[in-house]
């Protein structure tokens, strides 16, 4: 089965993912009005069908939302505007946006069926297959994975309930960006000290993700009181080379957070409530 796709903007990966849905022989619609000419050249490299907005919402089966997350809310209201969605029209939100987020979205589109969805991956080319996480009512869920079948973009439901996609994404952005952020300054330290080989000898020994290794999150909470002070010292090294050292304090004040655990003997959940029932030391006063 075809469909009709409205693709809510074509940036380097919206446009690949409109070329894998045309490859499939889906028509996929877009909007230039306002858009670049990198855009524009993106959207006809892709063959994607100009249109109005009135026009791609009207026709469309699924409006795919791919822009700037801080653009997400807008790119919503300006369809929400539109009296002219079909009634089996699906909205799918697939911007690194928080679950409440998500949640603001569906509310001004309704009744329009709203999927939460998040991209996991690089953009759909050169053999790359990233995945499409889906979240939200079951039966539209499955309309958008059968969307993607055949494609180099893996679809996974996750479940009935609008956020989890919008959760998972944030929640390994947050550690992969920010550990891209702490490699950039931890190697610019070491370079600063003529110690770089040395420093990529060390990290080359391991093999696996610092993420996957949970049962090392009560060890950490044991061994806070040590590690928050060498942090310190860390975050002045960095300043002492002229490069930032916020990541490296908010790391610390992190692990403030577990003060009163020293060598305790916790388990994942404990450590992990022992982080959020102390929220209250960061507020402002």
């Amino acid at each position: 089965m075809t469909y009709t796709v409205g693709l809510l903007h074509p940036g380097s990966m919206g446009s690949a993912f409109g070329a894998q849905l045309r490859a499939r022989g889906h028509a996929v619609l877009w909007c230039p009005d306002g858009r670049s000419n990198a855009t524009r050249h993106r959207a006809e490299h892709a063959g994607l069908e100009a249109e109005t907005l009135p026009e791609l919402v009207s026709r469309s089966d699924a409006l795919l939302s791919l822009c700037p997350p801080a653009a997400a809310e807008e790119v919503a209201a300006r369809v929400a505007k539109l009296d002219v969605v079909g009634v089996s029209t699906i909205y799918v939100e697939a911007n690194a946006v928080t679950p409440s987020r998500v949640q603001c979205i569906a509310d001004r589109l309704a009744p329009m069926p709203v999927i939460d969805a998040a991209v996991v991956g690089s953009p759909p080319v050169g053999g790359k297959t990233p995945t499409l996480y889906l979240s939200g009512p079951g039966e539209q869920s499955d309309r958008i994975a059968e969307l993607f079948a055949g494609t180099d973009i893996r679809a996974h439901t996750l479940g009935g309930s609008i956020g989890q996609a919008s959760a998972l994404k944030l929640a390994y952005s947050s550690f992969q960006k920010v550990s891209r952020v702490l490699a950039a300054v931890a190697y610019g330290a070491a370079e600063s000290y003529g110690v770089a080989d040395e420093l990529l000898a060390i990290a080359a020994k391991r093999t696996r993700s610092y993420l996957v290794e949970t049962d090392y999150i009560p060890k950490t909470a044991a061994r806070a009181w040590r590690w928050g002070p060498e942090l310190e010292d860390a975050a002045a090294l960095l300043a002492n080379a002229g490069l930032p050292d916020s990541l490296i304090h908010a790391a610390a004040a992190t692990l403030a957070r577990w003060e009163g655990k020293r060598d305790a003997q916790l388990d994942i959940a404990e450590a992990l409530e022992a982080l959020r029932s102390e929220r209250d030391l960061d507020a402002p006063s």
